[in-house]
């Protein structure tokens, strides 16, 4: 499938979106994670959007190209013009870039109908909380946030011990986040949510 411009994205679809570290190379127990996430997604006929970048960006758009062996599965790259040149991912089918963080991510979540957060530093623990705040208040509503991977636990009790106990945010607040540690986990909630919404 050839690269479409930002003109084809049919919001009509359902995409999964997939924040994470761009710093994880291949080798990585959590490159494959990802890699197999997107692969089973692609095998399902579901489309995939990432940041179009290295790392866990290039995991997902390479394992569903993978698993898209009937090429009717999308994957977009919304990607961010740094100072320092980003090599794009593997296999996107539409590229999409832009200059400001908060536009790109207000056009992950209008493209969202699940969210998967994978381990990663600042800008993935930006995208978690953006997307998370947004359900809180209601801006956005009926999209699961699924922390896959190991380092998830520890924010979690985090969470508990500080802002929680100290009335910061409620139960169901926190609720909103499902903690897995496998990609067959992740996998099963997003089928659940595709066979619902098609």
């Amino acid at each position: 499938m050839t690269v479409e411009t930002k003109n084809r994205i049919n919001k009509k679809r359902f995409y999964v979106v997939i924040f994470g570290s761009a710093r994880i190379e291949p080798g990585d127990p959590n490159w494959y994670l990802i890699y197999d996430l997107a692969k089973g997604l692609a095998e399902e006929g579901i489309d995939l959007v990432t940041g179009g970048g290295p790392g866990l960006m290039d995991a997902a758009s390479v394992g569903h190209h993978a698993g898209d062996v009937s090429r009717k599965a999308l994957s977009i790259g919304l990607q961010i013009k740094l100072p320092k040149e980003q090599r794009d991912s593997d296999h996107l089918d539409i590229k999409k870039e832009f200059s400001r963080f908060s536009t790109r991510l207000d056009n992950f979540i209008e493209l969202a109908n699940v969210v998967v957060v994978a381990p990663g530093g600042v800008g993935t623990l930006l995208e978690l909380l953006y997307t998370w705040q947004l359900l809180q208040v209601n801006m956005i509503h009926d999209i699961p946030i699924i922390l896959l991977g190991n380092m998830w636990q520890d924010l979690i009790r985090w969470i508990k011990k500080w802002p929680l106990k100290n009335h910061f945010l409620k139960q169901e607040d926190l609720d909103l986040l499902t903690v897995v540690d496998t990609y067959e986990e992740a996998l099963e909630i997003i089928k659940k949510v595709y066979q619902s919404t098609f």
